[in-house]
């Protein structure tokens, strides 16, 4: 698929882009591999790692800015978009700068991929964009609603544009495991409250969802990755046995339960063995053959939220997956 192709990344000094990275040159044999992103400094830590593969090349950029996609794009086959303002409080606390990050970075990235020929973009989302509460959920919502319309916009040029949705990031920088981590010495962990529960994916399976989604879409489509659900007592029990577990209350923006799919999206929801897919409800794309495939349509008010999920992970097992991957937590 990707193949003598030139595949870009927005955001791609991220977490994210720290796993996809090395993967896709591992799977495939990309002609070039571009990081896209604003931070010099974590390019210039990036690019240590891939000193020597001269497939992999950086552009300092942001994705507010038009006329320096334009540039990056230029001769790129295909995107991940990866850029975004996402911790939920810093969000609610600078809500101009998220949205220009997250929706109008969005209306950017759709209108420069357009109009440089790219043959197709998947974009990252979250559940914080099904049923939103928080408002970088809220503009992952507007987001999510851009780049599937984007699909009628690029015309006779055919770009197309899907995006994948999941849930917590296991081990990723800033959340909740290294920060469980950098604190157990204490003894005390903070817990927002007892019967919070957390969607648990691994940047292995982030990856290969993208991969699918290029490999399957028609363009529209949301692919939401099963995963199983996490209580937050347990993940503290992981971390650290017989910590004290000291409840601070919920953050502003902050959701008890996380949801990937809302009742008002069953009607257009299919599932397959790994995943579900919300077809747009636009254009009547949901009945679409090339788009349902062999999918099967979810019940009437369906609803895929961590605390009626019906896989869950225990604390054995989140302590394995520490074990196996402890060089790797909250350093990407």
């Amino acid at each position: 698929m990707f193949n003598d192709k030139s595949i870009l990344i927005t955001g791609g000094t991220g977490s994210f882009g720290h796993a996809f990275v090395p993967m896709t040159l591992k799977r495939f044999n990309p002609r070039k591999l571009i990081v896209y992103s604003r931070d010099e400094m974590k390019q210039w830590e990036m690019a240590r790692k891939f000193a020597g593969d001269e497939r992999v090349r950086f552009f300092i950029g942001d994705v507010r800015d038009r006329e320096r996609l334009n540039r990056a794009l230029d001769g790129v086959d295909y995107v991940v978009h990866a850029a975004a303002t996402k911790i939920v409080p810093t969000a609610e606390y600078n809500p101009f700068e998220c949205v220009k990050t997250n929706v109008m970075g969005a209306m950017n990235l759709i209108d420069a991929c357009i109009d440089k020929g790219v043959k197709q973009v998947v974009a990252l989302s979250t559940d914080k964009a099904s049923s939103p509460v928080n408002l970088y959920g809220a503009t992952k919502l507007a987001s999510d609603k851009l780049f599937v319309a984007g699909n009628s916009y690029s015309g006779s040029e055919r770009c197309k544009f899907s995006v994948v949705r999941y849930g917590n990031v296991m081990g990723s920088r800033g959340s909740v495991i290294p920060f469980f981590m950098d604190i157990r010495d204490t003894g005390v962990l903070p817990v927002t409250d007892p019967r919070m529960t957390r969607f648990m994916i691994s940047l292995d399976q982030g990856v290969e969802l993208v991969w699918h989604a290029f490999e399957d879409m028609e363009g529209g489509e949301i692919y939401v990755k099963k995963i199983p659900s996490m209580n937050i007592t347990d993940i503290a029990a992981a971390v650290a046995p017989g910590a004290r577990l000291e409840i601070i209350g919920i953050r502003p923006g902050e959701k008890l339960h996380e949801q990937m799919i809302g009742p008002e999206d069953a009607y257009y929801t299919y599932e397959y063995r790994d995943h579900f897919k919300i077809l747009p409800a636009i254009h009547s794309w949901h009945n679409d053959f090339k788009r349902i495939k062999d999918g099967q349509r979810v019940a009437e008010g369906f609803i895929y939220a961590s605390d009626s999920n019906k896989e869950w992970m225990s604390a054995e097992q989140l302590r394995a997956w520490m074990a196996a991957h402890d060089a790797a937590i909250g350093r990407i």
